[in-house]
């Protein structure tokens, strides 16, 4: 298959892949959903499941569940009944069945001890990176103060470093997110870095100094100048392919240089409250 055909191939799966993100509310079908790929509903099963790794069924199943699990974990106000009718379960008996064999636990075990180590080896698709069309667009960034939790350590548990803010946020009312921008500067490439070593800030942004606390949250600054900035669309997970065609294709073609700040992102929107498919992501790159 030349490069081309390839490239075609792969958009038509990830036209998939964005209609499921963009319809788990719903009922999908092999038929509708080899339509929308343009393929024979025939032969559509083994060609998912070849491109994703698992069954289109799986797959659904397993994304409808990472949503529950953020409700789980980071919406602890919502009865774990509303959360199975929300990922389309007729009861929770039903949803706790299938959370328990995906997960190793009850739902209610998860929203007490969230284990995003194991939880996050059930997300490794083999999906090949999608091509997404950038608008690049030079700004001014602000210099801002914000409350910082440090990540440190493998990114599969940035997760919990996630619920340590939120405590603090809730608790200290310094930063509301209905009234303060909530960011992530990304220090290290977790495809390239040990685990060990990954630094990863979760922030949020915050009017004056931020006084001792149980969570260790401190005050950092993101420092105003020049970016490049680029919207992603969708989820989190997926980052990646409006991260990598930045640095690889827009920057040389630029002409632009690096200033010495590392990459960061400013979520528009956030989990559990947004689903995946709606969540707006700004990414700025620090220029000279």
């Amino acid at each position: 298959m030349s490069e081309t055909r390839a490239q075609a191939y792969a958009a038509r799966l990830g036209r998939v892949l964005d209609y499921i993100e963009a319809h788990l509310d719903e009922n999908l079908d092999l038929e509708q959903l080899s339509q929308v790929a343009n393929f024979s509903k025939f032969h559509f099963h083994r060609q998912f499941a070849d491109f994703v790794g698992a069954s289109v069924g799986r797959y659904v199943l397993l994304l409808r569940l990472r949503r529950a699990s953020y409700q789980l974990a980071f919406n602890r106000k919502v009865k774990v009944i509303d959360i199975a009718l929300e990922a389309g379960f007729e009861s929770p008996e039903s949803f706790s069945r299938a959370f328990r064999n995906v997960f190793g636990k009850s739902p209610s075990a998860f929203r007490k001890a969230p284990d995003w180590v194991s939880w996050h080896e059930r997300y490794r698709f083999r999906i090949p990176e999608r091509t997404r069309n950038m608008q690049v667009e030079i700004v001014n960034f602000t210099p801002t103060a914000v409350a910082v939790y440090e990540h440190r350590g493998p990114a599969e548990r940035v997760n919990e470093s996630v619920g340590q803010f939120i405590a603090w946020r809730q608790q200290s009312g310094l930063s509301p997110k209905e009234r303060s921008r909530t960011f992530g500067i990304a220090y290290d490439n977790p495809d390239t870095t040990p685990p060990d070593q990954f630094r990863f800030d979760i922030a949020g942004e915050v009017q004056a100094e931020v006084p001792p606390n149980a969570q260790g949250v401190v005050t950092k600054h993101i420092p105003g100048g020049r970016c490049a900035r680029v919207r992603h669309v969708g989820s989190h997970t997926r980052i990646g392919e409006s991260i990598y065609p930045l640095y690889r294709e827009w920057l040389p073609a630029s002409g632009e240089e690096l200033r010495d700040f590392p990459l960061y992102f400013q979520y528009l929107n956030l989990l559990p409250q947004t689903a995946e498919a709606d969540l707006l992501t700004d990414i700025y790159l620090p220029l000279k």
